[in-house]
């Protein structure tokens, strides 16, 4: 499972909203990648595609669909109430999963990581996935393909970037994910027939994209620098500081242009995608020293600070791809990354839980040290 957004379960008492209603989404995300594609789409699934889900849902008002799921080892054996996966906010946020998964599978393979055995059959898993998010998009009336270009273009600016006479820009490089951030963003208002929101959220889809491919390279920056990959923050020779300036008012841009539309006051908004990115910048500023942290919050006293058996967030080395793709299967698809501090199967940086990162965040407003 990919995505940087978890919202937290305090967050969601705040604003009087069902906890439960993060994992309605992702299990409906799950089974909606399971039931259209097969059980290995399952390790497709990205957190930050449920806010599709949630987008969608927003808009259209009035009852929401769900449906009955069976026993899942993520919820301890437990049936659940999820998002029915023929949905339209589902469906798009399969969409977003495939096509995805499938540009970071062949990002592996084409920078030959790994068993060159695993290579063939990891790219015909891509092509699957990439075949899968053009049906599942047709479904939906989305024009996938100028994502696709978008995607497969990544390589060819990267490559430029890299060369010594090179005059890319940053804006350059985060393009491809922000057009596709921006097109999957718009698309919720097209599915809930809220066309007079499809330019707003188009904009605030492209700061979404922008926060995400920075967030991603400032956090592989030394590893990219210690095993001479590709980082776009190295090649446009950008300061780190001047990154997460970037960052600051991406997110800014992306709280205005879902302020145009009124969705800043919808509670489900605030607690799936604004306060979860207030906390993601909140914790980076502060993992970069520039952020101070501030006092801890009393009021839970138990919870604070986590325990860990070694530090979160030491670096640790990048896992090639069989390592990563053995850390998928067995701490997701088992349910381990939800209730054991694990490694991300991507970076290898130490993540909390699941759980414990839905009963405490960086949100300011529970027991967090922000």
């Amino acid at each position: 499972m990919f995505g940087l957004l978890t919202p937290c379960a305090h967050g969601a008492y705040k604003y009087g909203i069902d906890p439960s209603q993060w994992r309605a989404h992702m299990c409906g995300l799950c089974v909606g990648l399971r039931d259209g594609h097969g059980q290995l789409a399952r390790t497709a699934t990205n957190t930050d595609a449920m806010v599709l889900s949630m987008l969608t849902e927003t808009q259209l008002g009035g009852p929401v669909a769900r449906t009955e799921a069976g026993p899942c080892a993520l919820r301890g054996m437990r049936r659940a109430s999820v998002a029915a996966a023929d949905s339209p906010g589902v469906r798009l946020a399969s969409t977003a999963s495939l096509l995805l998964g499938a540009a970071k599978i062949r990002d592996h393979v084409d920078d030959c990581d790994g068993s060159p055995l695993l290579r063939r059959p990891m790219a015909m898993v891509s092509g699957r996935w990439a075949d899968g998010a053009r049906a599942q998009a047709a479904l939906i009336d989305l024009d996938v393909e100028p994502l696709v270009a978008a995607i497969d273009s990544q390589g060819s600016l990267e490559t430029r970037a890299g060369a010594s006479d090179s005059r890319v820009s940053l804006d350059e490089l985060t393009a491809p994910t922000q057009l596709c951030a921006a097109e999957f963003f718009a698309h919720t208002a097209v599915l809930a027939d809220r066309t007079e929101n499809v330019e707003s959220l188009r904009e605030a889809g492209r700061n979404f994209g922008r926060i995400a491919h920075l967030a991603d390279a400032v956090e592989d920056l030394e590893d990219d620098l210690a095993h001479d990959r590709f980082n776009p923050l190295a090649a446009t020779a950008t300061a780190v500081d001047d990154a997460y300036d970037l960052l600051r008012r991406s997110d800014t841009a992306l709280r205005e242009a879902v302020t145009e539309v009124g969705l800043d006051r919808e509670p489900t908004v605030r607690w799936m995608l604004l306060d979860p990115l207030s906390s993601l910048l909140t914790g980076m500023g502060r993992d970069l020293g520039i952020l101070a942290p501030a006092a801890h919050y009393p009021q839970y006293p138990d919870q604070y600070p986590p325990q860990y058996p070694d530090d979160p967030n030491r670096r640790r080395r990048k896992p090639n791809l069989l390592e990563g793709i053995g850390k998928f299967l067995v701490q997701y698809p088992t349910g381990y990354a939800c209730v054991a501090d694990h490694d991300r199967p991507c970076s290898g940086r130490r993540k909390k839980a699941w759980i414990k990162r839905m009963d405490c965040c960086d949100c300011g407003d529970c027991c967090c040290d922000c």
